[in-house]
């Protein structure tokens, strides 16, 4: 009997999302057989040994615990000329003790074709009746969907954060314009070179590792009973990152971006996106951010309040890059221009350091050439 495996320390539960095999099936050691999903990530239940699935334990949508019995696994090797041959072997015997009644078909069709007739009248009758239900004023029909684990963990996050951070948002307005022309002339060059393209998520972050280090508040966090009355401040800097995926949104975490180039962080975040959408995120890879960075802009938003992933104390959010009147130098001409909003923890963060921070980052992108001064 295999049983609901531990899925982390602080997870205890989840719900069988699927069996990917079935009753009969021959698995191999390790393969995958069920999917549980949690409020955080999908837990693939594998296969202990080499056997014969006999029988499951739980149905699809059911809460399972850790230690519960899943499903039944008689030890063994493949069947004879394999799992996949044997399950063929059947139609194949099938297919030739049918010849001689296939080769007589064509003369029971055409010996027999008043039948066919007769029932196409049934076959217009239900196309006849459907038209009534377009008459209908309009649709009004309703469809209630139970919220996955994770959507659930998502909507108690975000509000504990509401409920918990003294949130307060500032924002700016960067130039794009000396940036994507560094990505312009580059992009090939690095796309041949490392397989990574270069966006602008690296340089956003290569900018708040570099601004961090003059308002180390925005890296830090409050803990403590009754609302925390101890701030940790952090001399490394793991960026979580906001990822949509078809379940919802999710953030798996850079670790010491500080460290990192802009094209390092660039491929750190591209693997961690396909992992993400691909379901194949583990639960260390969720877990100890200390900044967020979201990019509503690739979805085409223009201004948005992004929300404190707690217990960090402040959230960037970047928006779409679009052509705005500007002046400079006394001329109105047409730049590349994106907003930019910092919602921060008031409790941590006082207004002047915010907005230092933010106008830091603003700086950095607008001349990229001053992150080697730092």
């Amino acid at each position: 009997v295999v049983k609901v495996p531990d899925m982390a320390e602080s997870i205890t539960e989840g719900t069988l999302r699927s069996f990917e095999k079935s009753v009969g099936d021959f698995v191999e050691v390790d393969e995958e057989v069920a999917t549980i999903e949690t409020d955080k990530i999908d837990v693939a239940v594998n296969a202990p040994f080499s056997g014969t699935i006999t029988e499951f334990l739980a149905q699809p949508e059911d809460n399972v615990v850790v230690g519960q019995d899943l499903f039944k696994i008689e030890r063994g090797d493949a069947p004879a000329g394999g799992a996949a041959p044997a399950k063929e072997a059947a139609p194949k015997k099938e297919a030739a003790a049918e010849a001689p009644k296939a080769a007589e078909a064509p003369k029971k069709e055409t010996a027999a074709p008043a039948p066919a007739k007769k029932e196409a009248p049934k076959k217009e009758t239900a196309p006849a009746a459907e038209p009534a239900k377009p008459a209908a004023p309009g649709n009004r029909e309703e469809r209630r969907v139970k919220m996955n684990r994770m959507r659930l963990r998502i909507a108690e996050r975000l509000k504990e954060s509401q409920n918990t951070a003294a949130s307060l948002t500032t924002f700016n307005e960067v130039d794009m314009s000396a940036l994507m022309e560094m990505r312009k002339l580059y992009k090939d060059e690095i796309l041949k070179k490392t397989g990574t393209k270069f966006g602008f998520m690296g340089a956003f972050t290569k900018a708040c590792a570099l601004a961090m280090k003059d308002i180390p508040a925005v890296n830090a966090a409050i803990e403590g009973p009754n609302g925390g009355d101890t701030i940790v401040y952090r001399d490394y800097v793991d960026l979580s990152v906001a990822v949509a995926t078809p379940k919802g949104l999710v953030t798996p975490v850079v670790r010491n971006v500080e460290q990192l180039d802009v094209i390092g962080i660039e491929q750190a975040i591209a693997k961690l996106g396909v992992k993400a959408r691909d379901g194949k995120l583990t639960l260390e890879e969720m877990s100890g951010g200390t900044f967020t960075i979201s990019n509503g802009g690739v979805f085409g938003s223009l201004y948005g309040t992004p929300i404190i992933n707690m217990p960090q104390t402040a959230v960037l959010g970047l928006h779409g890059v679009k052509e705005r009147a500007v002046v400079v130098n006394g001329q109105v001409v047409a730049r590349p221009m994106m907003y930019l909003a910092l919602t921060y923890d008031h409790r941590l963060l006082d207004g002047r350091e915010a907005v230092t921070f933010l106008k830091t980052v603003k700086e950095l992108i607008e001349d990229p050439r001053k992150m080697l001064l730092y």
